[in-house]
Parts: structure tokens; C-alpha cells; sequence
């Protein structure tokens, strides 16, 4: 392809400044069709955004000869449904994170993917934001040695009156969702251990709901090890106090630890022996241009993509073995 048409099914917030205008801004891309079911608001988008097409039926962007690429960004529940109808339509996607409801999916997709010779990639952007990579440089320089533990540790604040019965984000409705916000967020964090650290095998892990305010679950730990011989445990809770609230991964190396967090652009910290070191970690304009630009850049024929739809169903993997206590009797 010499110039990548984007078109985009579910033009909802992620792509308002996350990710739609860096397909304008990434050089031989275009954003050139917009789709949402609600008419009234693709058309907004598409004024908004300066896009000349807009459409309330996926079939038809999708079926648009303009477009030669697909954005996939509505919830999970149709991730697997416009992705592969796509492709099988002979054009490549990108889709939202998670990748699907379930491992299962994920699967389906790579098959097509594979069938068709259409690329798949998954908005995993994290693996090329700059804090993210100046880890993966740190490691890779063996500044803390030989790495022997990764811990991650969220908690988040529980707002009851945000989960009123029958006005539920479809974040927490697993029919939506495919879970709860552990599957929204965790997502990110497992995805960039499988950067760092090589795919996650031997997987354990146990979900919980105990706030009782939404069906997904609420609360889950992990433990698992990483194909390089990487330890990993990680504990999320969704209903801690304002308190106690946390967002960190920890790294722990044989001459000393890295910390970070996953969703605030705070510096990176590295202490030794040495002492202890800040790198700055600046937020972008928009957070998933840099994936954008490898995406785009493979299709080119000049790149590799940095997140494939082969590394994002592993993720989709340890996460559906962490919480399948939670939900194999349902």
C-alpha cells in the first residue's frame, strides 16, 4: 500500500484524542470514513475531525472502496464480529484492546488472519510510549541485573453511586466486556510484561466480586511465569478507598528494582546501589501514535508493527485463566 485509508466502526471517545487524529497526522495516512450507529453523532465526529465520509452501518464503510484499512473501536462484544468481516473484505485491522471477549476469539481472528493474509494488529500502544521503552532499554542493559520478579499492584477507588442498577458502564458487564475493569486495564500491564519479558506461561489465578455492585468481577490475584524465566504476581482491586489507592508494576533484578506506573505519565525510578535514578516520562498528544506509525509502516513494507494480534492473544489468554474460576459457572 502506498497510502494507508483508514475507516473507523465506533467513533467514541478513545478515538477523539487517543488515536483518531493521528491517523491524519502520520505521514501516508488518512483518516477518510467514520462510522457510529447514531448517525447524528458520526456526523458530528466526522465534522469535528475534518473526515469526509461518515456512516451509521459498518457493511457499508467496510464495503467502501476508499478504505483499505480498518479501525476497529467499539466495545469487545462486536471486536471479533468487524474484524473478521473485515478482513474477510481483503483489509487489514486494527482493533481496540482487549482484543475480544475471550481467548476463544482471539483465536478466530488470528485464523482468519492467517486465511485471508490480512495483518491484524491490537491497540496495545503502550509498547512504543517512551517511559515504556526506556524500561525495556534499562533491562535489556542489565541495570538491575538479572530480573527476577515482576509485581504489579492496582488498586482503585469504589464510587457506588457510578454503578446505579440499570446504568451500568458497559465496562463492568461482561457480556459487553468479556469482564470487568480488570480486563480493561490489566490488559495493558500483562500486554507489556509479554514485551519485556517474553510470553506468560503457567498462568494461576483466582477472581472475586465483593462489592456486590456490578456482575463482573471485582477483584482478582495472579501468579504466573513468563517463557524467560520471569516471575510474576500481580493484585487487583477495583474497591479500595480514595486512601488507598495504587498503580505500580515493580520489577525486582538481582542488583536492584524499577518502578513505574502503567497509567500515569510519572518518571520511571531505577534504584542500586548506585543510588537511585529519575528518567522523565513525558505524555504524548495523542498515546497511540507511535504504535500507529509501525503499524502503518508495515503495511508500507518499511516496518514491523510492535503489537500483532498473535502477542495480543496471549495476553487474552492469562487474563481468561485468571478470572475462568469467576466465570466457568456461568
Amino acid at each position: 500500500m502506498e497510502e494507508i485509508k483508514w475507516g473507523i466502526i465506533g467513533c467514541g471517545k478513545v478515538t477523539e484524542v487517543k488515536s483518531g487524529p493521528a491517523l491524519q497526522k502520520i505521514e501516508h495516512s488518512r483518516l477518510v470514513a467514520v462510522m457510529r450507529r447514531s448517525a447524528e453523532k458520526a456526523e458530528d465526529y466526522a465534522k469535528r475531525h475534518n473526515v469526509p465520509k461518515w456512516y451509521s452501518d459498518a457493511d457499508a464503510l467496510i464495503n467502501d472502496p476508499e478504505v483499505n484499512a480498518v479501525y476497529v473501536a467499539t466495545p469487545p462484544e462486536t471486536h471479533a464480529k468487524y474484524a473478521i468481516q473485515a478482513m474477510k473484505a481483503g483489509k487489514p485491522v486494527y482493533v481496540e484492546k482487549p482484543m475480544a471477549l475471550n481467548f476463544q476469539e482471539c483465536e478466530e481472528m488470528n485464523h482468519v488472519s492467517k486465511e485471508t493474509g490480512m495483518p491484524l494488529f491490537v491497540a496495545y500502544y503502550r509498547r512504543r510510549l517512551p517511559g515504556f521503552l526506556k524500561v525495556k532499554e534499562l533491562l535489556e542493559a542489565k541495570a538491575i541485573g538479572d530480573v527476577r520478579l515482576v509485581n504489579i499492584r492496582f488498586y482503585r477507588t469504589f464510587h457506588e453511586e457510578e454503578y446505579s442498577e440499570g446504568n451500568l458502564p458497559w465496562r463492568v458487564i461482561p457480556e459487553i466486556a468479556g469482564g470487568g475493569l480488570f480486563l480493561d486495564l490489566a490488559a495493558h500491564q500483562l500486554d507489556i510484561l509479554d514485551d519485556w519479558f517474553g510470553p506468560i506461561r503457567d498462568v494461576r489465578g483466582q477472581a472475586f466480586n465483593q462489592a456486590k455492585a456490578y456482575p463482573a468481577e471485582d477483584m482478582v490475584l495472579g501468579n504466573w511465569l513468563h517463557e524467560t524465566g520471569v516471575a510474576g504476581t500481580g493484585t487487583w482491586c477495583f474497591t479500595t478507598s480514595e486512601q488507598k489507592t495504587l498503580d505500580e508494576i515493580e520489577i525486582i533484578g538481582s542488583t536492584g528494582n524499577i518502578r513505574l506506573s502503567t497509567f500515569e505519565f510519572t518518571p520511571v525510578i531505577i534504584e542500586t546501589a548506585s543510588g537511585k535514578q529519575e528518567f522523565p516520562f513525558p505524555a504524548p498528544d495523542h498515546v497511540q501514535q507511535n504504535l500507529l506509525q509501525t503499524i502503518v509502516d508495515e503495511l508500507r513494507g518499511s516496518g514491523k508493527a510492535a503489537s500483532t494480534g498473535e502477542s495480543a492473544a496471549r495476553t487474552s489468554r492469562a487474563m481468561d485463566k485468571m478470572v475462568s474460576n469467576f466465570y466457568s459457572g456461568k
